[in-house]
């Protein structure tokens, strides 16, 4: 392993960046089979991780450097899967969003870099202001690119919250006009903004929602008001569609219900319904993009299940039973990259 790893890493510092790809694709080979240190009989579970995690990490470096963000994604969110604790990964990942030109997702895993770093001690003041402007400029990029709909972000205490959405749906449709065909404010989620970190550091802020289309404002308040988040495109939960169907519904109204909550995930650190509704979120895209025999992209969406769900404990305590559903979930979604099928957890848990 110490050959590969070392001959990787001469390759990455003479910007030989596709030799260096192929050293640490040998070397992370070699580490699946349970190699971390030279004797394999005294490699814990965490080496392997750990070891694994960066040399994912190097991966996701060299396929940037190389221009193929898409490959860099995938080893993101493995290096996130192994090690997802470590705010250097989420930053990764978020360069490979950007790279994609996909701002919103790369906006989220800016503001969670950003609070793994607070949350695990990181004192670097510079260091934290840095990331923070990183992610506003990615929610900017991210509001610049869109048509559909508009935001307003209101600051609020916890007992004023059902007279605070109220203020916020006014003064909504008082700054933005052009989007009130549908205006609501998202109930159950916890907003931060990018703020200087001597400023107001545990603000947090309503997230009030303004669209030009009724139908398109109708659908993502459906999924964001439920118990739990709920597939727009199905008349009733859960209920078969066809590929021709669910194609349709992926262009008409879909792909834009998709913008909107990933815009919305770009500032929400937690969900009061469950620590995993956003997982469960991405759950319903890889199915719709499973009906729609896009296999790859369902595959992509899974990983990123994965590395959003190993993320959670890091993030917020867990309950008991919210740790028995995140375990299901990441079972859940295994057995999806594995092709697997059969009934899911997330599938019963709307059906209750």
């Amino acid at each position: 392993l110490r050959l590969p790893l070392s001959e990787g890493s001469a390759r990455f510092r003479q910007e030989q960046f596709a030799a260096a790809a192929a050293k640490f694709s040998t070397a992370l080979e070699l580490c699946s089979k349970g190699f971390a240190i030279d004797d394999p009989l005294k490699s814990s579970p965490d080496d392997i991780s750990r070891l694994a995690s960066f040399i994912e990490s190097k991966l996701v470096i060299c396929y940037l450097k190389l221009g193929q963000p898409g490959i860099a994604l995938g080893h993101s969110h493995r290096s996130i899967i192994q090690n997802p604790s470590y705010f250097r990964n989420h930053l990764r990942q978020a360069a490979c969003f950007r790279s994609l030109q996909r701002p919103s997702e790369a906006a989220r895993s800016a503001m969670i870099a950003d609070c793994l770093y607070v949350l695990a001690g990181g004192s670097g003041l510079e260091t934290s202001e840095l990331i923070q402007l990183y992610w506003q400029a990615l929610i900017q990029e991210a509001l610049r690119g869109e048509e559909s709909f508009s935001v307003l972000y209101t600051p609020f205490e916890k007992e004023d919250v059902a007279d605070t959405i109220k203020e916020a749906n006014k003064s909504f449709a008082e700054k933005h006009p052009d989007y009130t065909q549908h205006i609501f404010t998202d109930p159950h989620g916890i907003h931060l903004l990018p703020e200087r970190v001597e400023s107001l550091p545990d603000q947090q802020y309503l997230l009030t929602l303004g669209f030009r289309d009724r139908e398109v404002g109708k659908a993502v308040e459906k999924s964001l008001t439920r118990k739990l988040p709920i597939c727009p495109d199905q008349k009733t939960p859960f209920g078969p569609s066809t590929e021709e169907e669910a194609e349709t519904f992926w262009e008409s109204t879909g792909k834009k219900v998709a913008a909107v909550m990933d815009f919305i995930g770009s500032t929400k650190i937690k969900d009061r319904r469950s620590p995993c509704a956003r997982a469960m979120e991405q759950f319903h895209h890889a199915s719709l993009l499973g009906r729609r025999r896009r296999g790859q992209e369902q595959g992509q969406v899974m990983s990123q299940v994965m590395a959003e769900l190993a993320t959670v404990p890091y993030l917020q305590r867990v309950s008991q039973e919210d740790n028995r559903m995140l375990q299901s979930l990441t079972a859940d979604a295994m057995d999806v990259l594995a092709g697997r099928t059969g009934e899911r957890v997330w599938t019963k848990l709307e059906k209750v």
